[in-house]
This record gives C-alpha cells, structure tokens and sequence, in this order.
C-alpha cells in the first residue's frame, strides 16, 4: 500500500505543533532581572500584600526622606512584578490621634473580612506606654480609616508592645503577634480584629522583636529580628528563625533550642554592602516561590537629612532545606538577581 507524500508532511505538521504546544506549556518561567535594594530612598519595617486587583503593596514605617517633604505616614509602593515599584501616597489622610505622641511604625497589612486591615504601633523613641492600633479600607491604596487603639503596653502588661502582625489560622480565628525587646507574644483577637480576648501567650525570648509568622504545611515558622535597627552603618539588625508544630509554640531553634530562652537561629545578617537587615516579611510568588521582603542599609549611602539612619526596601529569595528557611549566604543579594515570577 502506498502512502501518499501530503499524509506524511500533515503527520509532520501534527507532530511540530504538538512538540510546540508542549515546549510552550512546559517552558520555564523566569521573573524580571532585579538588584537590591528595590525601592529607595525608605520603606522600613515593611510588610507587603497582593491586592484584590492583582498588584503587589508595599507599606512602611512613618519615616523622612529626605527630600523636604516631611514625614511620609505608613508610605504605600506598589509592583506589578515585586521588582519595580511606585510611591502612590500614604495609607493615612491624617495621623490617628488617640495617642498624643509618636509616630506610626511597623504597618502590618491583611485582607481580612473581605477588608484590607492595617496594624500599626504608635510609639516614639524612649516612649513609655507605645501602644497599637488598627484601620480598614475597602482598598489597598486607602485612605485607611482609623478604628483606634487595640491596647497599649500598661494595658496589656508587655513593656514595649510594638511591631504587630495578624496571624489568620486556617479556621478563620485571628491572632495577633507583636513584641520588642521584652518577649514576642500572641493573643487571640474578636472576629471584626478590633479588639482582643482571652490570654496572651509568650513564644520567644527579649532578644527579639518584629514577629513573622507564616504556615508552611504543618509547621509554624518564626521569624524575628535581634540588634540594632537604626544607627546606619553600623547597624547590626538580622533576622533568626525557630519553628513550631503548634502556632501557640513552643518554637525551637535549629539546635533544638526553645526560642523562649534562646536566640534563634540566623539565616540573614549584614554584609559586604548592606547593613542591618531586617524587620522582614514574606510574600509568594505565582510559582510558590517564597521571597523575603526586608530593609537594609546600604553602606555607601546609610543617612537622610537630620541623621536619620536611610532603610530601602529589599528582596531576596528563601531557599527552604528540610523544612528551615535559607538566604543565599546569609546576607543581602548584591548585583543582579533573577526576580520573582509574578505572571
């Protein structure tokens, strides 16, 4: 039986289109080229979310830039990619005024019933009752409005009760973590997040502040900040790590270790170029590639105008062995770095 020559040539096209079809489907993605730090001149203390709308908001301490501007009061930088980012104004109007003094540092940003909510401390330098406090938006870009104070340090007898963070658990019960210098502590939140119930819990030791927690399948894992913040380049932030079963702890160290009495477990500090790393957070790319989102001082350019320590944003990839997050040699990337993949 003869084969016609036109049967083999659209066996052929078939067989390229598929070969095509599959390479296309299965190629491997890479995200966009990035170089530390992302954002200058500051976004300290940031927390970052991706917004109903499908862009990435970034959210940092009360701080000045420099520029003469003033303070910006929690700025928002907001990415289509987690690589380049634009300054699109300030989560508040105006500053919460149930508190006479301080700034607003330490956002943590949530969407939570179907709300954007936003935690914050209230506290200045050498402050002796800092305080935290919330407000919701229907948006991620606000104006967020205020619901006031959720307690501060007397009330809720933890000295220092700054750097909040919103912990959802998978059964939809709120809690909230915060702490600085006098133990990284937990308490159970009402359903609308504006106030709180029950006891609070301690799962760490004075040697943190800025709790990060996030689920990874069955275990808990802490991130917390250890040294100094703030005195530019010669900062000595970094960021440590434990990990529990349990989101109430205990948290242990690499070692074993139980975080209530030791220092945990470092994964990023300071290096050649960048100083001072930390208060960090984490967000997940569309591969489920976790990235570290933090602050740092770069050591050539530490100060803005008055002496205040210059903290840029920053990003590095975690690499996750047995279960334990990991930076690439322990310190801040510098040159160029593959980016998340955020399409």
């Amino acid at each position: 039986m003869k084969i016609k020559w036109w049967s083999i040539v659209g066996l052929l096209i078939i067989v390229l289109i598929g070969v095509f079809i599959y390479q296309f489907f299965n190629q491997e993605k890479s995200g966009e080229e990035y170089q530390n730090p992302i954002f200058e001149p500051v976004i300290a203390d940031p927390s970052i979310i991706k917004g109903e709308d499908g862009f990435y908001y970034a959210y940092g301490t009360e701080d000045n830039w420099g520029d003469g501007m003033g303070p910006r009061i929690v700025p928002i930088v907001k990415s289509e990619n987690l690589v380049d980012w634009q300054y699109v104004g300030d989560a508040f109007n105006e500053k919460p005024s149930w508190k006479e003094d301080g700034g607003i540092w330490a956002p943590d940003i949530s969407f939570y019933n179907e709300k954007y909510y936003l935690y914050y401390s209230q506290s200045t330098w050498g402050d002796s009752n800092p305080a935290i406090g919330v407000a919701v938006s229907n948006t991620p870009t606000g104006p967020f409005e205020d619901q006031g104070k959720l307690f501060d340090s007397e009330e809720i007898e933890v000295n220092n009760s700054i750097d909040p963070q919103l912990f959802v658990e998978d059964d939809g019960t709120p809690y909230l973590f915060w702490g600085s210098w006098y133990g990284i502590w937990g308490i159970e939140l009402s359903d609308d997040g504006l106030d709180y119930i029950g006891e609070k819990f301690q799962i760490a030791s004075t040697s943190f502040e800025a709790p990060y927690i996030v689920k990874k399948e069955d275990e808990y894992i802490f991130f917390g900040s250890k040294g100094s913040c703030c005195e530019g380049q010669f900062s000595e932030y970094r960021v440590a790590v434990g990990k529990a079963d349990s989101l109430e702890g205990p948290y242990f160290d690499q070692s074993g270790n139980d975080l209530l009495y030791s220092s945990g477990t470092v994964i990023l500090a300071g290096g050649d170029q960048f100083k001072g790393p930390g208060h960090n957070a984490v967000v997940t790319d569309e591969a489920g590639q976790d990235w570290m989102i933090y602050h740092a001082i770069d050591a050539d350019n530490p100060w803005v105008d008055g002496g205040i320590t210059r903290r840029p944003l920053m990003m590095d990839r975690i690499i996750w062995e047995d279960g334990w997050p990991e930076i690439k040699g322990g310190v801040p990337s510098e040159g160029v770095q593959e980016g998340p993949i955020t399409k």
